[in-house]
């Protein structure tokens, strides 16, 4: 069901639209919390730590993906919000297909650097073989993985999310089943989980793109081009400076993994455990500002700027809303959730997960300041400032990795840990004077067009 943002009242309508896509990031995040939890209490440390040190190579591959979801969504969104249905399809096949073509290149490209990326990584030997079979089970489903992701990103952008959350449910719940089975079962070690998601995302991403055809082909457009050169020009002139952007984060991330691998295993393994559960955060904080860059896109294309402005606040205080809850809850709490992806009866896991704890209860208290961060940024997003968007994001990212070199040598693991509220802070501040800026000139487009 697609909706239309751009009527109706702001408030109610983004929660209504936030909601679906919260619950779906929920679901999303099991697929990976799922691995690192099963790995490490069925198999053993080793393979929390193999998993974990593999995983900023994955997120490489996941943030051109979402790149591309990006510019997508924002074109097939303003062209929705102007009732321009025929180019909306053109730009909704143009998506899937130079999507398809982007992730058979990367599949090839993965496949061959894996082991390249792990040795960079300074990757330990005693994790290294267990790291590089996952990787390469993990490039191959990259078709699905961006196919899915694709067709999430077009099901949003018509307002619909409600239809990627039942996929989500189904997949996500499956993906643990078929984890349990290969793994406590099969015996198939760090390889079940990667081929328990590869088969949960194959599955789904193929019932994605059918739902997705059947639910373009109810929408009355006329004749349409199924690919068009201009329409990928425009949805490469906002997915590339967004890839380039995701990639960017993902490649400073690589930097700080290196450093964390240089701290040991236990480190390792508490920092796989406790980056699951950080990313589990902010990309709820993510699905908010979704929702923002959405309502925001929508509602420019329709010529309705005043709504703008109350979607921003909306999304702004359920998303900071949304990091308290989280910010309490790791606090309070993260002894325990540390202990859900290692077992506390094996001797050897109290090193880990106080590694684990230490981080939740340095990082957790900020997550206030990347929530509005988030919120300021998909406002830009959506409304096409690009470069701005971009330049919060590296700010962020040039903060948090050069205070990680910087403090590592002095103050360990703690340093590395420091630097994610130092990097949230500043580059937060600046994300919000940029949105203050779009919002003024919004305003003058406003009295000029009154």
């Amino acid at each position: 069901m697609v909706k239309d943002l751009t009527k109706g009242k702001v408030t109610s309508n983004l929660l209504k639209f936030s909601l679906p896509l919260l619950i779906s990031v929920v679901f999303q995040q099991l697929y990976s919390i799922a691995d690192s939890v099963i790995a490490g209490r069925l198999i053993n440390k080793d393979a929390l730590s193999a998993i974990g040190a593999s995983y900023p190579i994955t997120m490489i591959f996941l943030a051109i993906g979402t790149g591309m979801n990006v510019g997508c969504s924002v074109v097939i969104s303003t062209l929705f919000g102007a009732k321009d249905f025929r180019q909306m399809k053109t730009a909704v096949f143009t998506s899937l297909i130079s999507t398809g073509v982007l992730a058979a290149v990367l599949t090839i490209v993965g496949y061959f650097t894996s082991g390249l990326f792990l040795n960079l990584l300074g990757t330990d030997e005693s994790i290294f073989a267990n790291s590089r079979t996952y990787l390469n089970i993990y490039v191959f489903g990259l078709l699905f993985l961006f196919i899915y992701n694709i067709c999430t990103g077009i099901f949003t952008a018509l307002g619909d999310g409600n239809t990627p959350l039942y996929f989500l449910i189904g997949s996500s719940l499956g993906n643990i089943a078929l984890d349990l089975l290969f793994v406590a079962v099969f015996k198939m070690g760090v390889a079940g989980t990667a081929w328990a998601t590869f088969i949960c995302q194959g599955i789904c991403s193929v019932l994605a793109f059918v739902v997705l055809v059947r639910r373009l082909s109810k929408i009355e457009s006329g004749k349409f081009r199924c690919f068009d050169s201009r329409a990928l020009g425009k949805i490469a002139a906002l997915s590339i400076p967004s890839i380039l952007q995701q990639s960017f984060v993902s490649v400073g991330n690589l930097f700080i993994q290196g450093l964390v691998n240089s701290c040991g295993t236990d480190v390792v393994a508490g920092y796989a455990s406790a980056i699951k559960l950080n990313t589990f955060a902010v990309v709820s904080f993510s699905a908010v500002g979704n929702s923002v860059s959405t309502f925001t896109a929508q509602n420019l294309g329709a010529g309705e700027t005043a709504r703008v402005r109350k979607g921003f606040r909306a999304g702004a205080l359920l998303s900071v809303g949304i990091a308290a809850l989280f910010s309490l809850l790791y606090v309070i709490f993260r002894n325990g959730l540390i202990y859900l992806f290692m077992d506390k009866s094996h001797g050897d896991t109290e090193a880990a997960a106080a590694a684990g704890t230490h981080f939740l209860n340095v990082v957790a208290p900020f997550y206030f300041s990347v929530a509005l961060k988030i919120t300021c940024d998909s406002a830009l997003r959506g409304g096409r400032r690009v470069r701005a968007f971009m330049v919060t994001t590296f700010s962020d990212l040039i903060l948090r990795v050069a205070f990680a070199f910087i403090l590592k040598p002095s103050y360990g693991a703690t340093g590395i840990w420091l630097s994610w509220p130092v990097g949230w802070v500043l580059s937060g501040a600046l994300s919000f004077i940029l949105y203050m800026m779009f919002a003024r000139r919004l305003d003058k487009s406003e009295v000029k067009n009154g």
